[in-house]
């Protein structure tokens, strides 16, 4: 796929739903103790008020294959735990796609019935078509080089339910 690809959205929408709450789910987007088991296994911080920075580490096997420390950084738009996280997004493991404008990320977390909660991330990434190919996870490239959103929400999902990285 070239960054000229026309086939991938500028708008990306997942959906998944979790039996966990609210607050574990929130609990898994932001904060390391978390995100260190699920995806990529790397450490967030989040300054979770508007204005604030985020920034996503590189984890050892990244930075043993030359990776930067800070993978993805971003502002905080908007918080509102346990429901609802806006931020701001741009990877910076290359020169293409560090050179790209940051994108939107929208995270919204809705009660559903039975214990399960619907987790909706909306990816805004108008402007950055090596974004947008990357997180839409079209390159079958395997867990080590990505899967875009719908991997990294299918972690976790399994993570939250069983206790156990996906594959795991």
């Amino acid at each position: 796929m070239t960054d000229t690809d026309t086939s991938v959205a500028t708008t990306q929408v997942y959906r998944v739903w979790i039996r966990a709450t609210p607050q574990a789910i929130w609990d898994a987007i932001t904060t390391s103790e978390w995100t260190e088991r699920y995806g990529y296994c790397t450490p967030v911080e989040y300054d979770l008020r508007p204005g604030g920075a985020f920034r996503n580490l590189a984890n050892q096997g990244m930075k043993d294959l030359g990776a930067p420390d800070v993978v993805v950084d971003g502002e905080v738009v908007e918080a509102d735990p346990p429901r609802r996280l806006v931020q701001t997004w741009r990877l910076l493991m290359d020169p293409g796609t560090a050179a790209e404008p940051f994108t939107r990320l929208t995270y919204d977390i809705a009660e559903a019935e039975g214990g399960v909660c619907r987790l909706t991330v909306t990816h805004e990434l108008a402007g950055a078509p090596l974004h947008a190919t990357l997180v839409a996870g079209t390159e079958d490239v395997g867990a080590e080089g990505g899967g875009g959103w719908a991997w990294v929400l299918s972690a976790l999902k399994t993570l939250l339910e069983t206790g156990e990285p996906l594959g795991g």
